[in-house]
């Protein structure tokens, strides 16, 4: 690994990064590094540390050819310059979850306070998560679903600001492959995003508390959330995507434990989803307060999906949640140009809203969803849901009620 500074490769840097690409100061250091075994970590924090130390235009440069062995570690701004992490190689994360510290179980590769950080690339990030998918705590091997099984995010980017992640190959996260945590001003191009399908909470880009989001040209399947927008999120674009196996892209879950949740301002743009259980849909949990509005799904391609379209007000892990007499407002929300099939197991569409707070001004156009297998179409599911078909659609949506409800917005709903 080398550094280079406002366009060129010093020395000093060198002598303190991997250096992997100049092959007489590796042998100087007695090193073998970059061979996926020996521990990179101590190597690729001092290249970062030294990038950002410049005022320039800092590079650190994982080099074609060669694999990374990195433990957890924070790459910390706030950078006297900008830095691009550019990765041509392979970064490993350890397989073993006995090796990691107990008390940093949650994250591998961090950027806190990174502000206009880049990671590109052709390489490969690789998270190594098949032993914690077998942790005998998760789900999917009978454990306790509410206890403490922590597993690493593989890349997490915290309060910074203009963040650009650009083609590269990231695959097997323990956890979510990609979270932006209060961050404004995400741009994500030309991703390829992979785990099994079975492989638990895998979301491939997670956003929340973030605004201005840009994702673009990406491919994602996984065994979980394709994208998934949590709570605090305002502006994202979503255009050019992939999914599929996984659970789609989503909005939430919302409002869990009573907490107030705002998401605004989300497009889904020229997607496709295939063999899916869920295609475009909104999770809120009964109890929370906030409101989700803005939401416009256009030009989606349904392939076998379970759910191509859902609103889910009671969003649950357990068969031992009460309703509640407040939930996050749903209000705004268009689907335009939903087209493909569906997997019968699942209605087409289905809009559970809340009792106590109806869903409102619910759009659908130029909607045909047919079923994947067999000739009966079945019909949509609507409750306490209002709005309107502009288009004749295919299920018919005649279960949705006209115009608006009857009721005053409370204040806690309010958000933006």
């Amino acid at each position: 690994m080398e550094v280079a500074a406002a366009g060129r490769t010093t020395a000093i840097a060198l002598l303190l990064a991997l250096a992997v690409a100049s092959s007489f100061i590796g042998a100087a250091h007695g090193a073998r590094t970059g061979d996926g075994v020996t521990d990179d970590t101590d190597a690729l924090k001092t290249a970062w540390d030294t990038a950002c130390a410049d005022d320039g235009v800092g590079v650190v440069l994982a080099a074609a050819g060669h694999s990374f062995l990195i433990h957890t570690t924070v790459f910390t701004g706030p950078c006297q310059g900008s830095v691009t992490l550019q990765v041509d190689g392979t970064i490993v994360a350890p397989s073993e979850p006995a090796t990691w510290p107990a008390n940093n179980k949650r994250n591998w590769l961090v950027f806190y306070r990174a502000d206009g950080v880049s990671l590109v690339g052709a390489g490969l990030i690789d998270g190594k998560g098949q032993k914690w998918w077998d942790l005998p705590c998760k789900p999917h091997k009978g454990g306790n679903t509410h206890g403490p099984c922590d597993s690493p995010v593989a890349m997490r980017f915290a309060i910074s600001n203009n963040v650009t992640v650009r083609g590269l190959k990231v695959q097997n996260s323990p956890e979510f492959h990609f979270r932006f945590d209060n961050c404004n001003g995400v741009r994500v191009d030309g991703l390829s995003i992979s785990s099994p399908a079975l492989s638990p909470n895998t979301d491939g880009i997670h956003v929340e508390n973030t605004q201005n989001v840009l994702i673009t040209n990406t491919v994602v399947s996984n065994g979980d959330d394709c994208v998934s927008i949590g709570a605090g999120t305002l502006n994202v674009h979503i255009e050019n995507v992939t999914c599929g196996p996984g659970h789609g892209i989503s909005i939430g879950s919302l409002g869990k434990a009573g907490t107030k949740a705002c998401v605004a301002n989300v497009t889904v743009r020229n997607a496709v989803i295939r063999h899916s259980d869920n295609g475009v849909r909104i999770k809120t949990w009964q109890g929370g307060s906030g409101s989700v509005s803005a939401v416009a799904f256009e030009n989606v391609r349904m392939d076998a999906v379970r759910n191509p379209i859902i609103i889910d007000q009671y969003y649950c892990l357990s068969k031992s949640c009460e309703n509640e007499t407040t939930a996050v407002f749903v209000n705004g929300v268009s689907y335009s140009g939903i087209r493909g099939t569906y997997d019968v197991r699942g209605p087409p569409i289905h809009f559970g809203c809340s009792d106590a707070v109806p869903c409102t001004n619910i759009t659908l156009s130029d909607v045909e969803l047919l079923p994947a297998s067999g000739d009966t179409v079945d019909d949509p599911f609507c409750w306490n849901v209002y709005g309107n078909a502009a288009t004749p659609t295919v299920p018919p949506v005649a279960c949705l009620s006209a115009g608006f409800p009857n009721y005053t917005e409370k204040k806690d709903l309010q958000c933006y």
